[in-house]
């Protein structure tokens, strides 16, 4: 419990804090020059947390622990790190502008402390369990250097508890027996479009117990419970438990007096005295006095906690607490206007003029410096961590005369394991129940699964023949999920923070069904936007999957591999270009600079980032094995010539990933009455059009030297050559190839969803078979319709 006078600074802080997010915004909607639409905030959504962010950042924060707070009350936490110098004025006039604070915290765009981004409701709630989990994994690796287990606390707004995702992380919680998490639930029983329904408090508890957390309701605070023990108290308390959330809400926005009028009416004698003994300002004081809004009452509960179970406080507040806008149904967004601020001003004791200053609303600052001295959640500065790089080992070189790309990630993997390599010890791998047929068996085998608790494999101890050992225990690097994908891009997220949350560098491996992306993609945007690092398998891919029907083969995956930054994506058709590529990739992966282009190829590899490889299970013919530096620089830059073009080419046949026997086949029987043709690899339409995209925006900038890897592929082409490109995915992916020099441009590819069969059938069916590449060659250079036109044999 905190002295009182630790309370009495506590509680000026949280009103200075309060005034400086409300009037952070207020300068950005009201004062700054504006574009054409609102700039916007929220100040009843900062205002409803400012209690429960005081008490944890100034009392019950360690060193160790890490914060997710609700994105509606960035401005509160910006306010914060603005009290303790971590934040400039410059910035927070300039929030929701270029090169401001952002809209929400931000670990990437924020120069603040972020320890978690909470940009998309309920996904930062579910990365703190997440967090928790690797944090338990690091704990059990001998390599790892001990330290203190933090706590992974997250601030949630009601209304983010609607989000499906975080009864799927509950779950997987759960399964892990997860720890060290808290999550303090703003319940302000508004969001944007209304008022919550009645007694979702019951459910939320039932929910959280069922998956074996506990529970801490904070519904009154010191005020309420000290009126409750006057006489006529238990009627006031039956009364307030009773209260439909609209009607709360309503008569908190009208005030004292109105409250007084409702008590009387529907309470009458009981509780005469209770009223009689306070103003009206004090009545509303009081009704105001829910948990959420006690310092008293939050840091008792937050103190009371002595264990390491995951465990949810359900903190009752006022949206726009101490505020004009305080219990309104339509402050979500709504804006204090400039005489609302006014009064707002007044009542924190705020001189005209010093509406910036960072102790403005504190009229006693006895004692607030040294109080601040001895915070330990800022003891330490800076949170940010960093880990030392591990070296990558080199290509993994395969022998196989027939395989899948599937297939040879999964013996890459198992040969990493079996070298005792460095790196070896730091890859942690997952998957969403597809652990199997992604090929993970071997590595498992070899690594084991992880659980801070060791468990044998029954198959084996009761002598059933298997494949797997599934044996549970502390030095395991497998972490095993359910079939949530989002679960699965959200471990990723965290695994992938390691080197700058804790310090120890992991390379996190995570494999999926490739349609199912999908699924995940919202969590997988979120984990890129962190800069978390992991590299991610999606196989099989396309409808090379053929007997399993549409549903899972996927058709758009290589372009939310274009689009999603700070993602690389690949899709290469050999096990030469796997090798090259997956070495490549440890080394990306904990890459940190500053930025600068490639001016070979245009891209910023120096920052580095996530690494996604679009793999297939259809085995293919390789071709003898290549080695020397120009094939292995061409795979990582994204293509290299299969087949130069001769200097009069009236064709060049473009592929990514396992239509290759298609196009070389076609090639040949085009050959035999097209001049020149060209065969060009690609794989990474991702990074060819990254590269050719920034080299445009360099020569706008006055660099007329720039040239991207692939506008020096298709330099010497001529301009009637025509662009045939192959992709078992949508065929946008590869269209764009004719803007870079103007060829004409023949697309390729699956722009419907499959059906069963079998490869040579859905082949057929979609056009990607070699009769149907040469149709389309020979149908559009014979002048004659592709129905009507037959290649020669």
């Amino acid at each position: 419990m905190a002295a009182n006078d630790d309370l009495r600074i506590l509680a000026a802080l949280e009103k200075q804090l309060l005034w400086t997010a409300c009037w952070t915004i207020h300068a950005a909607n009201h004062l700054r020059a504006k574009g054409e639409v609102k700039v916007g905030g929220h100040q009843a959504s900062s205002a409803s947390v400012a209690s429960i962010l005081t008490a944890l950042y100034f009392h019950v924060l360690r060193p160790q622990d890490r914060m997710a707070v609700k994105p509606h009350a960035g401005p509160v936490f910006h306010a914060i790190q603005y009290m303790m110098g971590n934040q400039s004025r410059a910035k927070l006039e300039a929030y929701r502008a270029l090169g401001g604070v952002q809209a929400y915290p931000s670990r990437t765009k924020d120069s603040d402390d972020v320890d978690i981004s909470t940009g998309s409701v309920g996904l930062g709630v579910a990365f703190t369990a997440f967090a928790s989990i690797v944090q338990d994994y690091l704990a059990a690796k001998p390599w790892a250097t001990p330290q203190p287990l933090g706590r992974m606390i997250a601030i949630v707004g009601d209304a983010e508890l609607d989000e499906g995702n975080i009864y799927e992380c509950l779950q997987e919680g759960w399964k892990h027996d997860l720890r060290n998490t808290w999550w303090i639930v703003d319940y302000n029983r508004q969001s944007l479009d209304g008022v919550v329904g009645e007694g979702l408090w019951a459910r939320i508890e039932a929910v959280f117990r069922a998956f074996g957390w506990d529970v801490v309701t904070l519904k009154h605070g010191a005020l309420q419970r000290a009126a409750f023990a006057e006489e006529g108290g238990a009627a006031l308390a039956a009364w307030i438990d009773a209260c439909p959330n609209q009607l709360y809400s309503a008569l908190t926005f009208q005030g004292g007096a109105a409250w007084r009028r409702r008590l009387t009416e529907d309470l009458g004698e009981a509780v005469a005295g209770i009223l009689a003994r306070r103003s009206d300002e004090a009545l509303g004081r009081l009704m105001s006095n829910l948990g959420g809004h006690c310092l008293e009452t939050l840091i008792d509960a937050f103190d009371a906690i002595d264990h390491d179970r995951p465990t949810v406080f359900l903190a009752y507040t006022i949206k726009g607490w101490g505020t004009p806008l305080a219990g309104h149904k339509d402050n979500h967004a709504g804006l204090m206007t400039p005489a609302q601020m006014a009064e707002f001003q007044r009542a924190c004791g705020v001189e005209p003029g010093r509406e910036w200053e960072r102790f403005a609303a504190i009229g006693d600052l006895s004692g607030v410096a040294e109080f601040l001295e001895r915070v330990p959640f800022f003891a330490g500065g800076p949170r940010r961590r960093r880990a030392a790089k591990i070296a990558a080992p080199g290509p993994v070189a395969l022998d196989d005369a027939q395989l899948s790309t599937q297939a040879g990630f999964g013996k890459i993997l198992d040969s990493l394991a079996a070298s005792g390599a460095p790196i070896a010890e730091r890859i942690v791998t997952t998957a969403p129940d597809v652990t199997v047929s992604t090929n993970l068996g071997p590595w498992v085998n070899r690594r084991g699964l992880f659980a801070r608790d060791a468990l044998a494999d029954t198959f084996r101890t009761e002598r059933i023949a298997s494949t797997q050992k599934w044996e549970f225990s502390p030095a395991g690097q497998h972490i095993e999920l359910g079939i949530a994908e989002m679960n699965l891009f959200l471990l990723l997220g965290a695994a992938g923070l390691a080197h700058s949350l804790w310090g120890e560098r992991l390379l996190p491996i995570g494999t999926v069904y490739d349609p199912f992306i999908c699924r995940g993609l919202d969590a997988l945007n979120y984990a890129c936007y962190q800069s978390a690092r992991f590299l991610l398998i999606g196989t099989p891919s396309g409808v090379a999957l053929a007997p399993e029907g549409g549903a899972h083969q996927s058709i758009s995956t290589p372009l939310i591999g274009m689009a999603q930054d700070g993602l690389a994506s690949f899709e290469p058709a050999y096990l030469d270009e796997l090798s090259v590529l997956m070495d490549w990739a440890f080394d990306y992966l904990q890459r940190d600079g500053d930025g600068d282009p490639d001016e070979r190829t245009w891209l910023r590899d120096e920052t580095g980032g996530s690494v996604y490889l679009r793999l297939s299970t259809r085995p293919l013919e390789q071709p003898a094995r290549r080695s020397d530096p120009a094939f292995r620089q061409g795979v990582v830059d994204g293509a290299h010539w299969l087949r130069p073009p001769g200097p009069n080419a009236d064709v060049v046949l473009v592929y990514q990933g396992c239509v290759a026997p298609e196009v070389i086949e076609a090639a040949g029987r085009i050959g035999e009455f097209r001049r020149d043709v060209g065969v060009l690899a690609v794989t990474s339409a991702d990074r060819l059009n990254a590269g050719w995209t920034a080299a445009q925006r360099a020569r706008r900038r006055g660099n007329a030297r720039a040239r991207s890897h692939v506008e020096t592929l298709l330099a010497g082409l001529p301009a009637h050559c025509t662009l045939v490109t192959v992709i078992d995915g949508h065929p946008a992916t590869l269209a764009w190839l004719g803007a870079v020099a103007g060829h004409r441009t023949i697309p390729i590819g699956v722009e419907h969803f499959g059906q069963s069969g079998s490869i040579a059938e859905l082949y057929r069916h979609h056009g990607l078979d070699a009769d149907g590449i040469v149709a389309a060659v020979g149908g559009l250079t014979e002048g004659r319709r592709i129905d009507e036109w037959r290649p020669p044999r």
